[in-house]
This record gives C-alpha cells, sequence and structure tokens, in this order.
C-alpha cells in the first residue's frame, strides 16, 4: 500500500538519541505463573496522586520524540493507550496516520483523528516507534512502505522500537526486523513466528525491541518503553498515577444488593463524551463492551462529534447527545478525566437523560472523576461506591476502601484508568455471564479474576 500524502501538519522538533536497553521496569499486569517472580511497587497511603499530567525529572532536556502509527482496523486499546501514557511520562508523541486521511476506524469501529500524515515523518527522527497491534490494523502498517522505511532506518540506527499484538509477527517480521530477535506476540499469532525466537509471556525486552501480547497487556508495554526512555522512576510514579494493581488490591471488586442486569433484547448502552474526557476509559469501554456484542453508543455533548480527549487523542463520537436522547438506554456509562467530567455535568441533556435513567430504575455507572456527576445528581445517594482517589473526598456516599470496582444494585463505580479494563469485564459479567466477561478477557490477554 502506498501510503499517500496529506498536508503537513506542526510536528515537534527533531531530537538525539540515547539507546537504553536495560531490562524495563515491570508492572503487575502479569500472568499469575509471572507475579510472584517480580516486584510490584506499593502506592503511598499519605498522598493521593492526582489526575494532573507528570513530567519527568529531566525537564531541561528535549522531549523524547515518538511515533505510533495507526490505520484502518488498528486496536484502539493498544494504540490509546500506548499515547495516553508516553505522553504522561513527557514524550512528545505524534501519532501518524498510514491511509490516505487523518481519520481512522479502529478495530471495534472507535474512530480516532491522527495528529499528520505518514509522510510528513520520514525525514525526522524518532527515539521510539511503537507500532500497535489489531486486524487489519497491523496489516495496513506492514503494507505502507513509507513507514516500512521508516522504521528500517529507525532500527538499523539501533534505536528502540516496539509492537504490540498481532503487530510482531504481521508488521515487523514480513520486514525483516526481528532477526536475532526473541519476541512475543497476541496467542492468536505466536504460530507466525520462528518456535525458536517466540516467547510466551506477556512482555519480552530483546536489545532494542520490545514486544508483548495484547490490548490486556498494553499498559505493562507501555510502561516498559516508558522505563527505557526515562528510567524506571518515572515508570513507577507513571504506573502509580495509572493506579496499576500491586499484590494488595488485585482484582478487588465488592459486590452490594446483587440484582440481575436483565435486558430483553441487545444490550443498549450509552457512553457519554466531551473535550477533556479521559481518552483511556472511553476507547477501553466502547471496545470491551462491543468485543462482548453490546449495541454501544459514544455520543458527543460539544457541538462537535469530534471531541479533544485529556491527553490530546481526538475521537469522532457517534452520535449527538441531542439526538441520542431520542433513545432509550439499558446502561449509561460516564467516563472520567476532570475537565471531560465537568463538561458533561454542564450538559442540561444529559442531565435529563441520567434523571430519567435512574427514575425508570435502569443500570448507570461512572468511572475516574465521573462519580461526582452522579453524585451531584443524587444518583449516588444510599449507595456504595468508588471513584478516582483525587475526588473521593467530594463524595458524601459510602466509599468501599480498597476496591478497584463497586456494584450496587443497578450501580456500578471505578477508580480509573488502568482499572477500566476490570470495570468493563465487570459490566460484562452483568450484562451477559461470567462466560462472556472470561471469554473477552482471553480475547484481549487479560487474567479475568476467578472470583
Amino acid at each position: 500500500m502506498e501510503c499517500l500524502s496529506l498536508s503537513p501538519l506542526l510536528s515537534p522538533p527533531s531530537l538525539s538519541f540515547s539507546s537504553s536497553t536495560k531490562t524495563p521496569f515491570i508492572v503487575a499486569l502479569t500472568s499469575a505463573s509471572t507475579r510472584s517472580k517480580i516486584s510490584t511497587p506499593k502506592r503511598s497511603s499519605k498522598s493521593t496522586k492526582t489526575l494532573s499530567p507528570t513530567t519527568p525529572t529531566t525537564t531541561s532536556l528535549p522531549p523524547k520524540k515518538v511515533l505510533v502509527p495507526i490505520g484502518h482496523g488498528t486496536e484502539e486499546m493498544e494504540a490509546v493507550i500506548l499515547v495516553d501514557v508516553l505522553r504522561r511520562a513527557g514524550a512528545s508523541v505524534v501519532v501518524a496516520s498510514v491511509e490516505p486521511q487523518l481519520e481512522i476506524e479502529a478495530s471495534s469501529r472507535t474512530r480516532l483523528v491522527a495528529d499528520t500524515s505518514i509522510s510528513t515523518c520520514s525525514d525526522e527522527i524518532f527515539d521510539l516507534i511503537a507500532l500497535p497491534g489489531g486486524m487489519p490494523g497491523a496489516a495496513r502498517l506492514r503494507d505502507c512502505e513509507i513507514l516500512r522505511k521508516i522504521t528500517g532506518k529507525h532500527a538499523e540506527e539501533k534505536r528502540l522500537y516496539g509492537a504490540i499484538c498481532a503487530a510482531p509477527a504481521v508488521t515487523l517480521q514480513p520486514w525483516g526486523l526481528v532477526k536475532g530477535k526473541q519476541m512475543t506476540c497476541h496467542p492468536a499469532f505466536m504460530d507466525k513466528l520462528p518456535s525458536f525466537r517466540a516467547i510466551k509471556s506477556n512482555l519480552k525486552v530483546s536489545g532494542e525491541l520490545t514486544t508483548s501480547r495484547g490490548p490486556g497487556t498494553a499498559f505493562e508495554f507501555a510502561l516498559a518503553l516508558v522505563d527505557q526512555l526515562f528510567g524506571e522512576s518515572v515508570a513507577r510514579e507513571i504506573g502509580e498515577i495509572l493506579l496499576m494493581r500491586t499484590t494488595d488490591d488485585n482484582y478487588k471488586r465488592e459486590e452490594f444488593n446483587g440484582v440481575e442486569w436483565s435486558v430483553d433484547n441487545r444490550p443498549h448502552v450509552l457512553v457519554p463524551v466531551a473535550n477533556g474526557s479521559e481518552e483511556i476509559e472511553v476507547v477501553t469501554v466502547v471496545d470491551i463492551l462491543r468485543r462482548a456484542k453490546v449495541d454501544v453508543v459514544v455520543a458527543s455533548v460539544e457541538k462537535s462529534l469530534q471531541i479533544l480527549a485529556s491527553r490530546g487523542i481526538k475521537l469522532i463520537a457517534d452520535k449527538s447527545i441531542e439526538n441520542a436522547a431520542e433513545s432509550t438506554y439499558d446502561l449509561i456509562i460516564l467516563p472520567g478525566g476532570v475537565a471531560g467530567s465537568e463538561r458533561l455535568h454542564k450538559s442540561k441533556v444529559l442531565k435529563k437523560i441520567l434523571k430519567e435513567q435512574g427514575s425508570a430504575g435502569r443500570m448507570y455507572g461512572a468511572i475516574c472523576s465521573s462519580p461526582t456527576i452522579l453524585h451531584r445528581q443524587g444518583l449516588l445517594k444510599g449507595k456504595r461506591a468508588t471513584a478516582h482517589p483525587s475526588v473521593v473526598s467530594d463524595l458524601t456516599n459510602e466509599i468501599v476502601e480498597g476496591a478497584r470496582v463497586v456494584i450496587d444494585g443497578k450501580l456500578i463505580t471505578s477508580k480509573g484508568l488502568a482499572t477500566a479494563i476490570e470495570f468493563s469485564l465487570a459490566i460484562v459479567g452483568k450484562l451477559f455471564s461470567h462466560a462472556r466477561a472470561k471469554s473477552v478477557a482471553e480475547g484481549l490477554v487479560f487474567e479475568y479474576p476467578k472470583s
């Protein structure tokens, strides 16, 4: 596939590269067989991490420059988690489309808008090139001649590069960029790798190349790249801000006043979004629910369907909130992000939808900072819940300490960011069954909780 040129957009200046190929800081999103072998960070109970950006200690140096290419069929969770986490760490991340246009439709039909066309990146020097997976996204990257040349030159110069999910087997291997490297990939593509080079591990660092398995290991993958770019201390700090699991809070979910979430037909779910919504939470909820065959509508409360999320990712909603209000939903899920939550709260149309949802006894939920929206509308009264540590003090209802996901009757809440996968799978479990949730988790390469 020849990547067509678009008008160049502004991109960050080039900078010199400093190589680092040490073993990365490992976080606790690991399989049971490896969890006992690695140490995990413990969050201090004396301080509360906020949702504000983190600046690395090397603020006097030019920012590390990262390329994340995307195409039709790219796995949206992998792309967005990569971009979000690397930007939190202080990297200047360029999201480049390999398609003739900037807008792409990802594998679970989320519409993303790239920062620029891949053709504008040909003469740039990057510290890291990170390839998300997904099909046919990985094949679209593979068939882009411009990206192949950029990545090939980058690898020859011994700069850091990485790939996740299908990309190691479908993209890097045909390009000849895995020679002499050990690697991993999504289980569905392991047979395409040379057996003597394939490693069944969530994460594998082999020289300049880092590979990982799928959406469920994307946080681990992104933090490994942060470690190699910025060092272990920055990776550890970002891991804490992301609310990565520790050995103390693995999969902790609490349910009270248990009721069946029964629906007559295919579940119909509304996910409202606004400028400043947290993109990891939006994309994770939508991706996982659509994998479970839920009918999900993403509705913008802004004047435009395109919204600018909290870390600069541009998302295009399916409908305006006014058009979405014409339908009834089995479940409404509010994503977080401080600025986004405030904009959702100010939407008169959404307020009316939420009021009717509560009055009708239908399901609703919120993650991260957005439980404050429910609180201000009286929808948490008499309910147990959780929220991001930075906003818990704003809630007057009973907070369940230590739980990453809390279900109380027809309400579900979660802490945010890295808990979004558990939150989404818990929704699948309530709407369908634990068996359906486990099946979706396996496709994500995420260890579904036994209880």
